[in-house]
This record gives C-alpha cells, sequence and structure tokens, in this order.
C-alpha cells in the first residue's frame, strides 16, 4: 500500500502555517513546494511545459527547506514562472551539510490562466519543523502572507 503524501494549512492567525508530509523526507519537500504554490495560484490550472533544474546547499536540514522554497518563490516573482510538479532526485548529507537536486514542471504564470488566491512575501524559520520518522517525514513552516 502506497504511503500517504499530501499537505495541509494549520491553524495560524495572519499567516499560512503549512505541514507537508510523504514517505521521505524527498517526497516532504516536494509536498511542500506544492503547498507554496497553491496558497499563491491555483496549480491544478498549471501545465508543466518547462523543466527547471536546482540544486541547494545549507548547513542543515531545515535550511535546505528554506532555501528550497525561497528559490521557488523568487523564480515565480523575478521570473514569472508557476510551477506545478516537482521532483527531488535527492537530498544528501555532504561535508558542508546538506545538498538537494531537485527538478520543477510548470510554465509561465499568466493571471486570466492561473488565478491569484495570495501574495507569499517569504518563507519563514517561524514554527519551522522536519519531523522525520520510519514510514513518514512531516516538514513545517509558515509563510508570511
Amino acid at each position: 500500500m502506497p504511503l500517504e503524501r499530501g499537505y495541509r494549512e494549520l491553524e495560524h492567525t495572519a499567516d499560512a502555517y503549512i505541514e507537508a508530509y510523504g514517505p521521505t523526507l524527498e517526497a516532504a519537500f516536494e509536498e511542500a513546494a506544492k503547498a507554496l504554490f497553491n496558497v499563491m495560484i491555483f496549480i491544478e490550472k498549471v501545465e508543466p511545459k518547462q523543466e527547471d533544474k536546482f540544486t541547494i546547499e545549507a548547513e542543515d536540514k531545515e535550511a535546505l527547506l528554506m532555501d528550497w522554497l525561497s528559490e521557488l518563490l523568487f523564480r515565480f516573482m523575478a521570473d514569472g514562472i508557476a510551477y506545478r510538479d516537482f521532483k527531488i532526485e535527492k537530498i544528501e548529507k555532504i561535508d558542508e551539510g546538506y545538498r538537494l537536486k531537485a527538478k520543477a514542471y510548470g510554465e509561465p504564470f499568466i493571471l486570466e490562466k492561473h488565478g491569484y488566491k495570495t501574495e507569499v512575501k517569504a518563507v519563514t524559520y517561524y514554527r519551522m519543523e522536519i519531523i522525520e520518522g520510519k514510514d513518514q517525514c512531516k516538514v513545517r513552516f509558515v509563510l508570511d502572507l
């Protein structure tokens, strides 16, 4: 039986508090990226027409999550790319911390097509957690709206 994966919004007064989960850390990071875009736009309307590659290094897993989501937010805001699907090929331990290799699939953002739900100003470390279990990994983080 496949292990559950997905994301949900948790209770928070002003910002978006997200929990993303999957059977592996990689799956949880993929779901976190989907959650980020689903807060901003209607991701089901995004077509995976282009593939972008990412390599991110950080000193720990929390910084890796922060940098991964911040890079995706930057690509959306600066380059106008809306993503829908994500494939984390690998998260590995390296001498300086951790490295993530990933691909994201999407297309140029078109307001009339993708809609716009909420502006995300930044990804924050506030209430950030990474909980790794034997059969499931959860990541929690707050988006500053």
